[in-house]
């Protein structure tokens, strides 16, 4: 028996999708513990949805790379992010520097995924995280030959954006 507004397939559903879901985060915050913060919150929505569960792993996917992009919007990670690098601090990385431009270049690649458009930002997401052109198509209710076109120009997008903003530092 569930609780009131609580729906009967939750629970399948949560255990059917969440690695995913929580893929499909941590690929656009590189961060696990997010992650799955992020996918609580998109499982919570979902539980309060009407979304027909045959429908779930295309919503509950576009779910989590908009959480998770605009959770990078946000600049609500900021915290987050300083509390893990003090911890990273602590261990012994065998080359510092190393550690720090991939750090970086993370970074602006996150930053550039959050200035792109939402749903190219959300395709090549979706695309990356291991979706199939049929999958990001239904998730995102478009044309499967449209699929490789949006991420393409979310590719070609992503880099123009990366290019710019490094020639601006």
């Amino acid at each position: 028996m569930g609780g009131a507004g609580v729906r009967g397939d939750l629970a399948e559903v949560f255990r059917r999708d969440y690695q995913r879901v929580v893929g499909v985060a941590a690929r656009v915050l590189g961060s696990r513990d997010q992650a799955e913060d992020v996918a609580q919150e998109v499982f919570l929505t979902f539980g309060r949805s009407a979304v027909p569960a045959a429908e779930a792993p295309g919503w509950l996917a576009v779910a989590a790379a908009h959480t998770a992009l605009n959770l990078i919007r946000s600049g609500r990670r900021r915290a987050s992010r300083e509390e893990a690098v003090a911890a990273t601090a602590d261990t012994v990385s065998p080359d510092v520097a190393e550690a720090v431009l991939t750090r970086e270049d993370r970074s602006r690649v996150r930053a550039g995924l959050a200035r792109l458009p939402q749903k190219q930002a959300v395709a090549l997401v979706l695309r990356h995280s291991g979706l199939s052109y049929a999958e990001v198509a239904a998730a995102l209710d478009m044309s499967p030959g449209s699929v490789g076109t949006t991420v393409r120009r979310a590719e070609s997008a992503l880099r123009k954006e990366l290019i710019r903003h490094a020639s601006s530092d």
